[in-house]
């Protein structure tokens, strides 16, 4: 528990924890269904013709797997959104906005418009947020904090798949 845990702190509770969870799970998912959209005709033309390194995962395992993670980002968002009073929660949900849009612009840049190198630089800053969003949570939510740690390692690997990509093309 961190200090401010053992605080008492206003806290959505009811309906409105649940309006809050289901507009976190919403909003994951719109920009989940939209990187989808960004993805779907690369996917099945232009990244199969790509050179990739041997360590890359077959097609089926990127789908479930965005998808938990997709599910963890926004359990993680809600828990500190119910926050209400926390330090830094203001900055703390920017940082999960910002991460968010740019999880989704990778999508675009990437598979999109198949600019492998700008997307290479575009995944580095989305890494950088996702480490900043974890370590402003922690001091609020530490569980909201490990729930960004599976991403983070994830979209680290992504970043290197990315890099490698570029390289052999």
């Amino acid at each position: 528990m961190t200090a401010w845990e053992g605080k008492e702190a206003r806290r959505p509770r009811g309906t409105s924890d649940v309006l809050g969870l289901a507009g976190f799970l919403a909003l994951n998912l719109l920009v989940l269904a939209a990187g989808g959209v960004a993805t779907a005709r690369s996917v099945e033309i232009w990244y199969p013709s790509l050179a990739k390194p041997g360590f890359t995962p077959p097609a089926w395992v990127f789908g479930p797997v965005w998808t938990v993670l997709f599910f963890l980002m926004a359990i993680a968002g809600w828990r500190i959104w119910r926050r209400f009073g926390a330090p830094g929660r203001g900055p703390a949900l920017l940082l999960y906005l910002g991460q968010l849009g740019l999880n989704l612009l990778w999508s675009v840049l990437f598979f999109g418009f198949q600019a492998p190198g700008v997307a290479l630089l575009e995944i580095l800053l989305l890494l950088f947020f996702i480490l900043a969003a974890t370590m402003v949570f922690a001091p609020i939510d530490r569980l909201a904090a490990a729930c960004f740690a599976p991403y983070a390692v994830w979209v680290a690997f992504a970043a290197v798949l990315n890099g490698m990509i570029w390289f052999l093309n």
